[in-house]
């Protein structure tokens, strides 16, 4: 192993008593030979980065919150200065305050990010400020002052990601110290980085017509909980957030007057946050209770708190309930796409799936790439015991959308329910790709290529899937 990359793995690995942190996976990112990352290394290096992130730490693959999250930064884009405004996504199931970029447009945006954001405008000051790290290439600047520091850098940038996403008191001492020590990893951006970033990240914000009072405010509740809390937020970590930033952000907004312009609060946030709730009870039946409390009280949102009662029904599989909550909510709004799922779901928590399908379909007519109606249509096609029809869905989904793990996942299950087991194994393999369990993917590659001995064409491609992977793991040098 490269001895830079041992150094960053033992500040590390000696801290005492940092729970998960002895269980992390480090791949090497690159070489050493290469001082300056051009954005295509960048690109090779972020999707690595992502695949490594999921082999360890938990992501969601609800549809929903990542068609909205996809949404809303898909949108603020517009208004950065991306140049390449392609990104990839990645949602962490956790309940701190935490979101991040990586190089190679990669986002990762936590869970818990929506219950400490009081309104969308402050989620969006969230990722206006990472969309400008990436706008101004800091990672790669900083690799330009130090050269030769690409392995320990993106060593120590996953490893301080994935301790944050740990939640253990341990992984936030070593994820303090690793930063503390291993200063020529740099894990934090320099103070011109971060001013940088907050400018930006509040010029962009208030170009896309949200409120730019909302960067001062988020600031301000971060440090709320970081007062009221022994441990302060993961974002604070990384991004440190003082009483003059504050203050030069506030001061920022300021010359920008609340006229009443800006974009009100997104229904689809609301809607969002409350799923998030249900993500986070102790348990459905929990989650019902807090939703009924706040429609019986005084509620800014109470279409969100119906809308989480009629989701929180759904997941102990009582229907009827559910479409009691949701009816008024259809009713007012039919058109509103979280609505239309909700209704969707309903039907298969009824086992219904007639209904739902037909839904689906219809939907899927209207807008084939709404991301929600594929998802459902291959789940329902699959729990209707319509497997090759599900099959067939599923593999004409991932030759377009080649690195959704999620739908690898479902494809690999289909098949092994229409016994396709050549299909099962082509399709686990793609699966622990995009997860970046490549050991497992080769496993599954040479299984399928045992039963593809007899196709020429098939057996091409496969071997040439496993030359791919091979070449990954001797790149990554664990």
């Amino acid at each position: 192993m490269n001895k830079a990359l041992s150094l960053v793995l033992s500040l590390l690995l000696s801290i005492p008593a940092v729970g998960r942190a002895d269980d992390l996976n480090l791949p090497d990112f690159g070489d050493t030979s290469s001082g300056i990352v051009s954005f295509q290394e960048e690109k090779r290096l972020g999707k690595l980065f992502m695949r490594s992130y999921r082999a360890q730490i938990p992501t969601s693959d609800d549809p929903l919150l990542i068609s909205y999250l996809r949404d809303l930064i898909g949108r603020l884009t517009q208004f950065s200065q991306l140049n390449n405004r392609n990104f990839e996504l990645i949602v962490v199931e956790n309940p701190a305050m935490n979101a991040f970029a990586a190089p190679g447009n990669v986002i990762g945006v936590h869970t818990g990010l929506f219950i400490y954001s009081q309104n969308e405008a402050q989620l969006a000051s969230v990722l206006t400020h990472e969309l400008a790290h990436l706008s101004q290439r800091h990672y790669a600047r900083r690799l330009e002052q130090q050269r030769n520091m690409t392995i320990p850098f993106y060593t120590a940038l996953l490893a301080s990601l994935v301790l944050a996403a740990s939640g253990s008191d341990g992984g936030m001492a070593a994820m303090a110290a690793t930063q503390a020590a291993a200063a020529d990893a740099q894990l934090r951006f320099s103070r011109q980085n971060e001013q940088e970033a907050d400018r930006l990240g509040i010029d962009t914000l208030i170009d896309a017509g949200y409120d730019p009072y909302a960067a001062p405010d988020m600031f301000e509740q971060m440090l709320r909980a970081s007062r009221y809390s022994r441990r302060p937020p993961d974002f604070l970590l990384t991004h440190p957030v003082t009483e003059s930033r504050v203050a030069d952000a506030r001061s920022r907004a300021m010359r920008y007057p609340r006229d009443g312009k800006t974009q009100k609060d997104s229904l689809d946030f609301q809607l969002m946050k409350a799923r998030i709730k249900v993500l986070q009870a102790e348990s459905a039946q929990q989650a019902i209770g807090i939703f009924q409390s706040e429609m019986d009280g005084d509620n800014a949102t109470p279409e969100a708190s119906r809308y989480g009662l009629a989701l929180a029904y759904s997941k102990i599989g009582n229907a009827q309930e559910a479409a009691k909550a949701l009816a008024p909510l259809l009713q007012k709004e039919p058109n509103r796409l979280v609505y239309q799922v909700m209704d969707i779901d309903i039907d298969l928590a009824a086992k219904d799936y007639d209904t739902a399908l037909e839904k689906l379909r219809t939907g899927l007519r209207r807008l084939p790439n709404y991301y929600p109606f594929n998802v459902r249509y291959a789940e329902a096609l699959m729990d209707s015991g319509h497997y090759q029809s599900g099959a067939e869905f599923l593999s004409q989904y991932v030759r377009k959308e080649t690195e959704d793990p999620y739908m690898w996942y479902l494809l690999a299950e289909v098949n092994g329910l229409a016994g396709d087991v050549l299909g099962v194994h082509e399709a686990r393999a793609e699966y622990f790709i995009q997860v970046g369990v490549y050991d497992r993917a080769i496993v599954q590659l040479r299984n399928a290529l045992k039963l593809a001995k007899n196709d020429s064409h098939r057996t091409a491609i496969l071997q040439e899937r496993l030359r791919y992977v091979e070449r990954l793991l001797s790149e990554l040098d664990f």
